[in-house]
């Protein structure tokens, strides 16, 4: 598949331009990336990293750059917002909205919260040793260059050696406009012994418009931190987007990262995590609820490439209509890598004759003295089970949603407070729209 856009005002012609502001490395790196890009094929349907995915979904002729963003934003932040967080950032079309840091002192220990432009003007050296700098390894080499040569709008969040926050920073990715294209990134940086969360959000204002994102997430854990990472996706139910997420945890650190994926007709994340150092873990985490012919594409990448390092992913797939998943993980243990520990389980609840999931975890061992597991499942709701529900006057859209949400809960339960009961409620909220949409 190849894309014939030709219009001046099209995403391919957009991105021929590069920045005119930052620094030279940056300008150059647009430069190469869109000269990548062009050089990559697009995906096939007989390429092993696109087994079983809709490849038609992934033509760009009908997307153009984002227009100006007009109406309230906080319409539709306010729901799902964070109550106190320790800073937060809005984007709107790729557009800053508002970037506040609420707590003064944060800024007093060194903590960066901000802009990627701002970033790249007052952290040049941080940003180049760190951006992108860990390759697509899981199919979408092609669509990592397209957002490195489109890029124009991210954050970038660096905490100090034993800088500890408890609450979360929170982001938004707002999009309006039929056919708008985004490219949001975020760069976390954790740096020796610090401890962070972060909590991400992508909205659509519109449920019913078309739009295409293509994101990407650097992750770096240093010796002895702890990140913890949160993406909520609520993209509307024509939106497309690619999402690549790169973990680097090094010596006694610990990352989860837990996507939870609402929106969208078709999501493809890919998650790669590098566990670089003795004593680092990895927990990839993620919650599929689907509807309609909405499509989730999941590969992941655990990579251990040092002895005694951890690696735990646990995907939930609740799947209601003619909603599909495909899950690819791979558990690799390099050479010398001894004494791994590494899980990998996906579980997939059907809740219609039509709902469809494909699962391939796999194992590639390359060292002596490993502890690996994986595995996949697949069913439908118990009939004993809901009927027990039924038999106590529970109408049977709220009693598969109370069975889905007891099913979710295991994800979720691994996270720490605060963001334990705020996650539980966006999860009811979606389950409940959905059990008011079944019941109409």
């Amino acid at each position: 598949m190849t894309t014939t856009t030709t219009d001046p005002s099209s995403i391919i012609a957009a991105i021929q331009q590069p920045a005119t502001e930052g620094p030279a490395w940056f300008k150059d790196l647009q430069v190469a990336a869109l000269q990548e890009f062009e050089g990559e094929p697009f995906p096939a349907r007989g390429d092993e990293t696109w087994r079983f995915s809709s490849i038609k979904n992934l033509s760009l002729d009908n997307y153009l750059p984002a227009p100006a963003f007009y109406g309230e934003v906080s319409t539709l932040t306010s729901s799902c917002a964070f109550q106190m967080p320790a800073g937060r950032i809005v984007f709107a079309n790729d557009i800053l909205v508002s970037a506040e840091l609420y707590d003064s002192s944060l800024a007093q220990q060194g903590v960066i919260f901000t802009t990627l432009e701002e970033g790249l003007e007052k952290h040049s050296t941080l940003l180049q040793e760190h951006f992108m700098a860990q390759p697509a390894k899981l199919g979408s080499k092609k669509f990592a260059a397209l957002h490195k040569a489109a890029l124009r709008a991210g954050i970038v969040l660096s905490v100090p050696r034993g800088v500890e926050i408890s609450a979360p920073f929170e982001v938004f990715h707002l999009v309006q406009g039929d056919g708008s294209a985004v490219f949001p990134h975020t760069l976390i940086i954790a740096e020796e012994n610090s401890k962070v969360t972060f909590l991400e959000h992508f909205i659509s204002a519109d449920p019913t418009h078309q739009g295409f994102a293509c994101g990407v997430n650097d992750l770096v854990l240093k010796p002895g931190s702890k990140l913890t990472y949160v993406s909520l996706q609520e993209w509307s139910q024509n939106f497309m987007s690619i999402q690549v997420n790169s973990t680097v945890v090094d010596k006694d650190a610990n990352a989860l990262n837990l996507a939870l994926n609402f929106g969208g007709k078709y999501s493809r994340l890919e998650s790669v995590s590098r566990m670089m150092a003795s004593g680092a873990r990895s927990n990839m985490l993620a919650i599929n609820i689907g509807k309609r012919d909405q499509e989730f594409d999941q590969r992941t990448l655990q990579d251990h490439l040092r002895p005694d390092t951890t690696s735990d992913l646990l995907y939930k797939n609740a799947l209601f209509d003619k909603a599909r998943t495909i899950f690819s993980g791979l558990i690799r243990v390099e050479p010398g890598a001894h004494r791994t520990d590494a899980y990998q389980k996906v579980r997939n609840l059907l809740l219609s004759a039509e709902a469809e999931a494909n699962s391939m975890p796999g194992l590639e061992i390359l060292a002596d003295d490993v502890r690996c597991t994986h595995g996949a499942t697949t069913g439908e709701i118990e009939s004993e089970e809901l009927f027990y529900l039924l038999s106590r006057g529970i109408n049977e859209a709220s009693a598969k949603a109370l069975i889905v949400r007891g099913f979710l809960n295991e994800v979720v339960d691994r996270l720490e407070s605060p963001l334990l009961e705020y996650l539980h409620n966006q999860i009811e909220c979606q389950l409940r729209a959905n059990s008011l949409a079944c019941r109409m």
